[in-house]
């Protein structure tokens, strides 16, 4: 019986030091820090693609791919690759893998058109103009703005239901030929080699009148003024493929706090992925509701929570696991001393 006894305690001894290994793990993946990049593209607050990184109004709107070399923008269309961001004039610049351009005009892709959760604090930039190729003229109005739609804004209403015919980006689209969508369609011999017959601007009120354009549209693409910065406005910019995202930066006394590399080495704002409370993150895996500087935090709180947690779900499922097994010794023992009774049964 002794040895029994003996073996059971081992038994006991060795499922509870699994538990605490498998308990231990996901702590352990918590416990770095945030990181700041996704291949070449930087990753600062308000953004972040760690949980519990950047401000709680970003959460989980981007991810990092698993190769940690592609950044990509969750929207209710779809997830797209982000080709830039900048924080001194806060935007991203989104690539629409099904959109036109000069070098691939048609993909053959009728995906959803981009858009944006309007919930979010990410907003679509006035910067961004909207083409659109080959359309049915029987369904959409397709024509010249009238000049007097800039003089009178009274008739904004009348002169937005075109698609404009003699857009500027349509006679000067990027990568292009010189002369846009109206000669890219010819070929050296004046032969066509994409099919493109025809291009308007549109600027639409809501994702909901671009999806109605798409019906009647063979194609569509993003065009977005860039700032380059080396002459004066508007002759600062250069137009570029891509949907511009702006989104805000909110500024607090408590980031800016933990932040200040005079208060120790300076740390990440975050926040507590269950509560959405503030949290200042450490290079040393503190986390602090200040600065790194003084010791008003916990190491990894929220791992230890979820550690502990953990651990009493599987403890308690091993001590389950261990009160079957010992009965089931107990009842394919063989009784060759009496009957058992209270004095000699474990249970």
């Amino acid at each position: 019986m002794e040895e029994i006894r003996h073996h059971h305690v081992s038994v006991l001894a060795a499922i509870l030091a699994a538990l605490v290994v498998i308990a231990a793990s996901p702590w352990s993946a918590t416990a770095g820090i945030c990181r700041d990049s996704c291949g070449s593209i930087p990753v600062r607050y308000p953004l972040g693609i760690d949980d519990g990184c950047g401000s709680p109004y970003y959460r989980n709107m981007l991810a990092c791919a698993s190769d940690n070399a592609t950044l990509r923008l969750r929207t209710p269309s779809g997830t797209y690759p982000v080709a830039g961001a900048d924080y001194s004039d806060p935007h991203l610049v989104v690539r629409d893998p099904s959109m036109w351009t000069c070098d691939r005009p048609f993909t053959n892709l009728h995906a959803a058109p981009f858009s944006l959760d309007t919930s979010t604090r990410f907003s679509l930039s006035p910067r961004n103009e909207y083409l659109f190729f080959d359309c049915d003229e029987d369904r959409v109005i397709v024509a010249p703005r009238p000049a007097s739609c800039d003089a009178y804004p009274d008739q904004r209403l009348l002169c937005d239901s075109a698609c404009d015919s003699a857009g500027y980006l349509c006679r000067n689209l990027p990568g292009c030929q010189q002369g846009g969508a109206s000669t890219v369609g010819e070929d050296d011999q004046g032969g066509s080699n994409n099919n493109v017959s025809s291009c308007c601007a549109y600027r639409p009120r809501a994702a909901e009148s671009l999806r109605m354009m798409l019906r009647h549209c063979e194609a569509y693409t993003s065009v977005y003024w860039r700032a380059v910065g080396d002459k004066f406005p508007p002759y600062d910019q250069v137009a570029e493929y891509g949907v511009r995202v702006d989104f805000e930066i909110p500024v607090t006394t408590r980031c800016l706090q933990c932040q200040d590399k005079r208060n120790g080495d300076g740390g990440t704002c975050g926040f507590d992925p269950a509560t959405r409370d503030f949290l200042c993150i450490c290079q040393d895996g503190r986390n602090s509701t200040t600065d790194c500087a003084g010791a008003h935090g916990s190491k990894n709180s929220a791992g230890v929570i979820a550690a502990s947690v953990v651990f009493s779900v599987f403890a308690a499922i091993g001590v389950g696991g261990l009160v079957w097994y010992i009965r089931k010794i107990r009842s394919n023992k063989v009784v060759t001393c009496g009957v058992q009774s209270n004095e000699n049964r474990f249970f």
